[in-house]
C-alpha cells in the first residue's frame, strides 16, 4: 500500500494480485497479495534523477503479464519417450511437463530474466520438472542423465540473479522446492544441523527458533543468515554460490556456516568430512562450495548454529559528513579487535539520499537537523547496523562503534533509523515489480575490494553507469573485515528491452573486474559472470576448476552452457589476453593507474584485441 494519498499526479501502481496461472505471478517477486509502492518524495526523485516526467508514468510500458502461460507447439517437450518413463519410475507423481511447471524454473530474478519474461522470450525451458523428497531419488537421476547425456539443472528458490539457474539446453530441472525440505538431523552438543539443500531460509529459521518445541533443544538458536532474499531463497542456494546475509559481518558467509556436505555427481556421492578444522591436505568443502550445480547437486548440508538472544541486540545509525571519514571509521571499527557488529551497513552519498525516503527519514525532524549542522545532502553518508552475541560482548561492540564514530565527526541518530530499515529490509524487491510496470530497472551488482583500493573501485565503477544517460547508481559498504569490504551497487535505469538491459551490465563487470575489485562477493557466478571468471582469477588458476569439472563430469551434463564458464567458447570470454594481469593485480601495478580512467576505455580495450 502507499504510504499516504499524494499531493499531486499518482501513477496507477498496480495492487491486483495475479491469478497462480500467469506470467506475471512467475516473474513478480513473492506474495501475491503485498505490494510496496514509492512514497512521493521518492517518485519526485525518479523523475527528477532519471529524466522522465509524470506523462511517462500515465500509460505501462511493460507487459503486465496477467494472461495465462500457454506455450506453443513450438515450445514442446524434446525429451525421448523412454527417459520420461524413467524418471516416472523413480518419481511417481512427482513430475511435470506442464507449460506453467516449465517456465516456473526458466529464469532467475535479475532484471535481465524478468525483462526477457516480460517480452516472452523463453530460451531456456526444461523438458521436464522433477520433483525430488530424497536424496536417493537425485543420486539416481544425476547418473542416468550422466549415463544418457542428459542436461541437468537445479533450481533451488529461485532468487539467483546471475543467471545460475537456467536450463540453457531443456533436459531436466530439479525444483527442490516443493519437496526436498526436511531437517535430518538436529545436534545440539555440536551445535549442528543436517538439511535437505531445498529447505527455505524462513523455515530453516523457524526451526532453530522453536528448538526447544521441535528437538527437545535447551534455548532456541539462530541460523544468522539473512540475504535480502531470505523469505525466497534456500539453504542449498547459499552454500553452492558461496552467499552472504546481512548479518554475514558477525556471523560469517556461507563458508563458514557450512560443516559438511553431500553431493550427488557422475563420479558418484561425494561426503565432506565434519570436523571443525583439519590439516588433511585441500579442503574439500571448500572445493565443493561455489560450484553451482557444476561437478554435482548439492543434497544434504550440515551447518552451524548460533544462540538467538535478540533480547542483547543494540541498534545504532550514525550520519557521517562524507564517505572519506565514513570509510576510514569503518575501517577502524573492523581493525580495532573489540569485536565485529552483526548488521554493519555503510552508504554513500546517493544511496543516503535514497535511503532516507525510502524509510521515511525525510518526513522527520532528523532531515532538517542535519542540513541545519552541515551534513548535507548528496554529501552526508548514513551508517546503521546492530550488534548481537552475549550481553556483555554485545554493549562492547556498541559502545566501541560509538566511540569511532564521534572520532570521525559523525552524529548519532534515533534508532528509528534503523528499525525502519529492518522493517524493509526483505520487501524492497516488490518496489522493483512497481516501478519496473512503467519501464523502470532497478537490479544489483556487488564485488569485494581491499581498503587500500575501495575508493578508486567505488569511484570507477560508479562513473561508467553515470556514462549511461539518466540513472541512478547508489552504493553501500557491507560484509565487511579488517582487510577490506564488499561494494553493493544499485542502480535505477529507464531501459525496456532486455537486450540493451544486458548491454549495460556488461560495462558495469568491465569496470568492476578492471578497477581491480573481486568479480563477485555472495551472488555467485552464474552465466551472466561467467565470461569474466578466467580473467579475473587467472588463466591457471582457472585450470584447476576445468580439471575438477573433468573429473567429476566428463560429458558437461551438469548445469552446461556456461555456468562459472566451464564450457563457454574462448570468443565468449572477456578479459583473458595471455599474460595481462593488470586488473587481477589492480591497486598494485601501476602501469594499470596510467590506463584505467573510463575516457580512456575505448583506447584501451583495443590493446586487448
Amino acid at each position: 500500500m502507499a504510504y499516504k494519498p499524494y499531493s499531486g499526479f499518482e501513477p496507477k501502481w498496480i495492487t491486483k494480485a495475479a491469478a497462480p496461472d500467469s506470467y506475471r505471478s512467475i516473474f513478480r517477486w513473492g506474495d501475491p497479495d503485498f505490494f510496496k509502492l514509492p512514497k512521493e518524495s521518492l517518485y519526485n526523485m525518479m523523475k527528477d534523477r532519471l529524466n522522465v516526467k509524470d506523462e511517462d508514468f500515465r500509460d505501462y510500458a511493460m507487459d503486465l503479464g496477467f494472461d495465462k502461460v500457454e506455450l506453443g507447439p513450438e515450445y514442446a517437450p524434446k525429451m525421448a519417450q523412454e527417459h520420461v518413463d524413467f524418471f516416472k519410475s523413480v518419481y511417481g507423481d512427482d513430475w511435470s511437463q506442464g507449460d506453467y511447471d516449465r517456465m516456473s524454473v526458466m529464469y532467475g530474478q535479475t532484471c535481465y530474466d524478468l525483462l526477457r519474461l516480460r517480452e516472452k522470450k523463453f530460451d531456456s525451458l526444461p523438458d521436464i520438472v522433477l520433483y525430488p523428497s530424497e536424496s536417493e531419488q537425485i543420486v539416481k537421476t544425476v547418473a542416468y542423465c550422466a549415463e544418457h547425456k542428459i542436461p541437468l539443472y537445479v533450481y533451488g528458490g529461485g532468487s539467483s540473479v546471475t543467471r545460475g539457474v537456467e536450463p540453457v539446453k531443456g533436459g531436466v530441472s530439479l525444483d527442490m522446492r516443493r519437496k526436498f525440505n526436511k531437517v535430518l538431523y538436529f545436534n545440539e552438543v555440536d551445535q549442528t544441523i543436517t538439511v535437505q539443500a531445498g529447505l527455505s531460509g524462513p523455515d530453516y529459521e523457524k526451526h532453530l527458533n522453536n528448538a526447544v518445541e521441535e528437538f527437545g533443544a535447551k534455548r532456541a538458536y539462530t541460523c544468522g543468515h539473512f540475504p535480502q532474499s531470505f523469505e525466497y531463497s534456500s539453504v542449498g542456494g547459499w552454500v553452492v554460490t558461496r552467499g552472504s546475509g546481512q548479518n554475514s559481518t558477525y556471523y560469517g558467509c556461507a563458508k563458514d556456516l557450512v560443516v559438511s556436505q553431500k553431493y550427488a555427481t557422475p563420479r558418484g556421492e561425494i561426503v565432506t568430512s565434519h570436523y571443525p578444522r583439519e590439516a588433511t591436505g585441500p579442503n574439500l568443502n571448500e572445493i565443493m562450495m561455489g560450484g553451482e550445480g557444476t561437478f554435482g547437486v548439492l543434497t544434504e548440508v550440515t551447518l552451524r548454529f548460533y544462540r538467538y538472544m535478540p533480547e542483547n541486540r543494540h541498534r545504532f545509525s550514525y550520519m557521517f559528513k562524507n564517505w572519506n571519514d565514513a570509510m576510514e571509521a569503518a575501517r577502524e571499527m573492523m581493525q580495532r579487535e573489540c569485536g565485529f557488529s552483526s548488521v554493519f551497513r555503510l552508504s554513500d552519498e546517493e544511496e543516503t539520499n535514497m535511503m532516507l525516503r525510502l524509510y521515511n527519514v525525510d518526513d522527520t525532524p532528523l532531515r532538517p537537523m542535519l542540513e541545519k549542522l552541515g551534513y548535507r545532502d548528496m554529501e552526508r553518508c548514513l551508517f546503521l547496523g546492530f550488534t548481537e552475541g552475549e550481553k556483555g560482548y554485545s554493549w562492547n561492540v556498541y559502545y566501541n562503534i560509538l566511540k569511532i564514530a564521534l572520532k570521525h565527526g559523525a552524529i548519532p541518530l534515533t534508532g528509528y533509523v534503523c528499525k525502519s530499515w529492518e522493517h524493509g529490509r526483505f520487501n524492497d524487491p516488490y518496489l522493483r515489480d512497481t516501478i519496473m510496470d512503467f519501464g523502470i530497472c532497478v537490479d544489483t551488482l556487488e564485488c569485494c575490494v581491499n581498503w587500500s583500493n575501495m575508493e578508486k573501485v567505488h569511484r570507477e565503477v560508479r562513473k561508467v553507469c553515470h556514462a549511461h544517460p539518466n540513472s541512478v547508481i547508489t552504493t553501500h559498504m557491507s560484509h565487511c573485515y579488517p582487510q577490506g569490504a564488499n561494494l553493493y551497487f544499485i542502480f535505477l535505469t529507464p531501459i525496456h528491452e532486455s537486450d540493451a538491459f544486458h548491454e549495460y551490465l556488461q560495462d558495469i563487470l568491465d569496470a568492476i573486474v578492471r578497477s581491480g575489485a573481486a568479480l563477485s562477493h555472495h551472488h555467485g557466478i552464474g552465466k551472466m559472470f561467467a565470461p569474466w571468471l578466467e580473467g579475473n582469477i587467472g588463466e591457471t588458476e582457472y585450470g584447476i576448476f576445468k580439471l575438477l569439472k573433468e573429473y567429476f563430469d566428463p560429458d558437461y551434463t551438469m548445469n552446461p552452457g556456461g555456468t562459472i564458464g566451464l564450457d563457454l567458447a574462448e570468443d565468449e570470454k572477456r578479459f583473458t589476453r595471455d599474460g595481462y594481469d593488470g586488473y587481477r593485480d589492480g591497486y598494485n601495478t601501476p602501469a594499470w593507474d596510467a590506463v584505467i580512467a573510463y575516457d580512456e576505455k575505448d583506447e584501451f580495450l583495443e590493446t586487448l584485441k
